[in-house]
């Protein structure tokens, strides 16, 4: 199926590793202009070979940290014209309820509430001006069945919801699609990272425990960037004009809801 998106340019945030990596290497491949975005220059470079290898557009990167003010200024000085934003970030820590201080809650926020829709903000009259623009935002499934100990990323990603909800409807009159994509357990560096830690606290072997984790889930695996990249390239394309203000779960069948 041709996307549409030949020639569409498109800043997808957090995108050196993990699932923003898996997006932007579909819109690449989709021959859409591609500004990658991350911390560590050395990841960035890397990330930025690999997918120039398979774009069918231009591929360039900007080594920010997107959840400042100063590095959102530096990302949208260099991105001429966007028709496709992603707005991705790692999430916030977890623990108990009672350890988060102000400062914590700050944190979340800005960087998985006021991050995202400050670059919405800023680009979505350009948008509006050129007819269309798609919007996706990375949350969590969270948003749709919030989960012990992570707090912060429930309260902070479920008032970005809140606020798209809105905002959603009212751009979508100029072909302004604005949706998130809800993940679940992803084979990502952060998965493997946090089940290395679980692993050497309950002193079992890693292999083990990613298999318990597996077990958890109705697909009994865990999901693969690239499909996660796939679901974020056909909501960016000329097919999906009709979806909008939407939070699509992807994430094996393990947030089950009631009906």
């Amino acid at each position: 199926m041709e996307l549409g998106l030949k020639g569409k340019n498109a800043l997808v945030c957090a995108s050196s590793k993990g699932i923003g990596k898996g997006c932007a290497r579909a819109l690449a491949s989709e021959g859409a202009n591609v500004w990658l975005n991350g911390r560590d220059p050395n990841t960035l470079e890397a990330t930025q070979r690999e997918i120039e290898a398979i774009a069918k557009g231009d591929v360039a990167s900007i080594c920010c940290d997107i959840t400042t003010e100063s590095g959102r200024d530096k990302a949208l000085s260099e991105t001429p014209d966007l028709d496709i934003l992603v707005n991705n970030a790692g999430g916030p820590p977890v623990g108990d309820f009672r350890e988060w201080t102000l400062d914590d809650w700050r944190s979340a926020l800005n960087n998985n509430m006021l991050t995202p829709i400050d670059l919405f903000q800023r680009v979505v009259d350009g948008m509006i001006e050129r007819r269309f623009g798609r919007v996706i935002n990375v949350t969590s499934s969270s948003v749709k069945a919030p989960i012990q100990h992570l707090d912060l990323s429930n309260g902070a990603r479920s008032g970005l919801t809140g606020f798209f909800a809105g905002a959603s409807r009212q751009v979508a009159p100029f072909n302004v699609t604005v949706n998130a994509i809800l993940p679940g357990r992803f084979d990502t560096d952060r998965l493997r990272t946090s089940m290395t830690r679980a692993a050497t606290e309950a002193n079992e072997s890693i292999e083990d425990l990613l298999e318990k984790g597996k077990q958890h889930i109705p697909a009994r695996r865990f999901g693969s960037p690239d499909e996660f990249g796939a679901l974020c390239a056909f909501l960016c394309s000329t097919h999906a004009g009709y979806i909008t203000g939407q939070n699509i779960l992807i994430d094996g069948g393990l947030v089950a809801l009631s009906p």
